[in-house]
């Protein structure tokens, strides 16, 4: 019996979750083909019409050209294109998004290829010297691995799409507002432990432009807990975002600790974590994440690994789901649907 040389990823076991990928790649050409494309004057008709459509369908059939790449019913795949007039270059840019057991990146990959093998297609006649570079993956949501953001994106701060992401609301939604973090651990409290998870939930608010303003470490006693959130109601804290204590431990208290000070509960926050968690591990059943508003702050409590935290805040980051929250416990309105 031969040895099987190449093997599909069975994820039928896997939860089907919401998934994001945007993908750029750029085309560069000479001045004539360059003007032809900005002015929409090329003879075979207009080039960045049809390439955006060429790009939806490759994004389609991904997995027609991809041997071992699953195919996805992709909820959404939106091209666009960007003119740099000082390179002589269009980049294209493709995202796509599917509530799927799999991520969408090569979807994204493949309908920002196919569109700029249109744009070469219907430019060459012009001027053949044409030079395709720079595909790459911009941003993946969704999966075990949350958000990632290319390196190279990130420090040139491209967000890759032209619509407004959910991601990108986010980010506007909590510019300014005043958030803290707690750390609840025993053995972080008394030094025998660093804290990885706390300076992953003050990065993630960093990078939304919240106003981080108060930090702690306690211990797993109820008291210290809720003195805590105490102290942010009346510092009118908008939002605490905790890690640890959340678990079926003996010494696991949160939970317990904030519904002693809450005024009103927000059971749907801690039920999105455990439902989404699964998609990440069986073992988000076992979490006892809850949510609550002491006074006008809001207290969302994640575990306390760095995994698990990652997700959570993968999960919050969806749909400006805090940003919404927050906007709602100052007493905004609804948004009206369309």
């Amino acid at each position: 019996m031969s040895e099987q040389k190449f093997k599909m990823i069975d994820v039928g076991e896997k939860p089907a979750t919401r998934r994001r990928a945007i993908a750029r790649g750029r085309i560069t050409m000479g001045r004539e083909a360059f003007v032809a494309l900005r002015d929409r004057t090329n003879p075979k008709g207009d080039v960045l019409a049809q390439a955006e459509v060429a790009g939806i369908l490759g994004a389609k059939r991904a997995s027609d050209m991809i041997p071992l790449c699953h195919p996805l019913p992709l909820d959404q795949v939106l091209v666009r294109f960007e003119l740099d007039e000082a390179s002589l270059s269009a980049w294209a840019i493709c995202e796509a998004s599917a509530t799927a057991k799999t991520g969408v990146e090569m979807e994204a990959l493949a309908g920002v290829t196919s569109a700029l093998l249109a744009v070469y297609d219907l430019s060459k006649a012009v001027d053949p010297a044409l030079l395709v570079s720079d595909i790459h993956l911009s941003v993946k949501e969704g999966g075990k691995s949350g958000h990632w953001t290319h390196p190279l994106q990130a420090a040139a701060g491209v967000a890759g799409s032209g619509a407004k992401s959910a991601g990108a609301a986010t980010r506007e939604s909590l510019r300014g507002v005043p958030v803290a973090v707690l750390t609840i651990s025993d053995r972080v409290s008394r030094g025998e432990a660093s804290d990885g998870s706390g300076p992953l939930i003050e990065a993630f608010f960093r990078e939304r432009g919240a106003q981080l303003v108060r930090q702690a470490v306690v211990a797993d006693e109820r008291a210290e807990i809720g003195a805590f959130l105490k102290e942010c109601a009346s510092a009118k804290v908008a939002l605490v975002i905790s890690t640890g204590g959340t678990g079926l431990s003996p010494r696991d208290v949160t939970p317990e600790a904030v519904l002693a000070v809450q005024d009103r509960a927000v059971p749907g926050l801690g039920e999105l974590l455990r439902s989404k968690g699964l998609g990440f591990t069986s073992r988000a059943v076992l979490s006892r994440s809850v949510a609550a508003m002491v006074g006008g702050t809001l207290v969302v409590t994640l575990p306390g690994s760095s995994k698990a935290v990652r997700e959570g805040l993968s999960i919050l980051d969806q749909d400006n789901l805090i940003g919404h929250a927050l906007e709602m416990a100052r007493g905004g309105d609804h948004p009206r649907k369309e």
